[in-house]
C-alpha cells in the first residue's frame, strides 16, 4: 500500500501525514506515508488545494485535513 501526502509542509500538510500515520498503526498496517512537496508532482494529480491524499495512487481527499477515522475508511476500501 502506497499513502502520499500532497502539499508543501504547511502544518495542515503536517497534521494530515500525522493522522494518516496514526491511522496505519492502528489499523496494523505496515506502509509508509511519503510527503510530495514537488509543486509539478502535486499538479499531475490534480490537486488545487493542498494538502491532498493520495491512497494507492488514487486522489481521495484534496484541501481538508481528514481525521483518523476517515483515513482509516478510505484504506479499508483499497
Amino acid at each position: 500500500m502506497k499513502i502520499e501526502v500532497l502539499g508543501t509542509g504547511c502544518p495542515k500538510c503536517k497534521q494530515l501525514t500525522a493522522n494518516a500515520e496514526a491511522a496505519l498503526k492502528e489499523m496494523g498496517i505496515d506502509a509508509r506515508v511519503e510527503k510530495v512537496t514537488d509543486m509539478s508532482k502535486i499538479t499531475e494529480y490534480g490537486i488545487l488545494l493542498t494538502p491532498g491524499l493520495v491512497v494507492d495512487g488514487s486522489v481521495v481527499s484534496s484541501g481538508k485535513v481528514l481525521s483518523q477515522e476517515e483515513i482509516k475508511q478510505f484504506i479499508g476500501e483499497q
